[in-house]
């Protein structure tokens, strides 16, 4: 990614920078209101193009800012019956960086698994490609608004329940 690890993490993870750029999402927030995740958080995810019927609620069971965050499916969401992901943040220069995403998800029904499965997998994969280059994109153009934004205002290293920008 063209920019440092925590520029990632945090246009990534701070909804205001994600509802900018990201493909997947038509809206998405912490449920409690914070403008980012945290460990044991919930988020509420709709869909957005043509994936705009997926919605999702995911359980954040890590968020270490600006290294790691992982969160897993609440319930199910057809076509899934079991989602998690992780993302993991690296420093490969001062304003350079290296973004692992790995995800792992069941689809259901079962009797229909044999058929959905790849094709699900298929198109998830397609549309991870495709938000990451808009990530990617964005993170050119944007970088610096970011990094100024974290001076301005303060952004605390790892959230605690309710906790935001100090």
């Amino acid at each position: 990614m063209p920019a440092s690890a925590d520029v990632v993490f945090d246009a990534f993870h701070y909804h205001q920078w994600r509802a900018r750029w990201d493909s997947l999402v038509s809206a998405t927030h912490v449920v409690g209101g914070a403008p980012c995740p945290y460990k044991g958080a919930v988020t509420e995810n709709a869909g957005a193009g043509m994936l705009r019927s997926l919605s999702m609620r995911t359980q954040f069971v890590s968020y270490d800012r600006p290294h790691v965050a992982a969160a897993a499916m609440v319930g199910q969401a057809f076509p899934f019956t079991q989602w998690a992901a992780s993302m993991r943040h690296r420093a490969t220069g001062s304003q350079a960086s290296v973004l692992v995403y790995t995800y792992t998800f069941e689809v259901g029904p079962a009797a229909l698994r044999w058929l959905l499965g790849p094709l699900v997998a298929l198109v998830f994969a397609g549309q991870t490609r495709r938000r990451f280059t808009r990530l990617q994109n964005f993170l050119e153009l944007h970088a610096e608004e970011v990094r100024l934004w974290q001076q301005r205002d303060t952004v605390a290293p790892n959230h605690g329940a309710g906790a935001g920008v100090a």
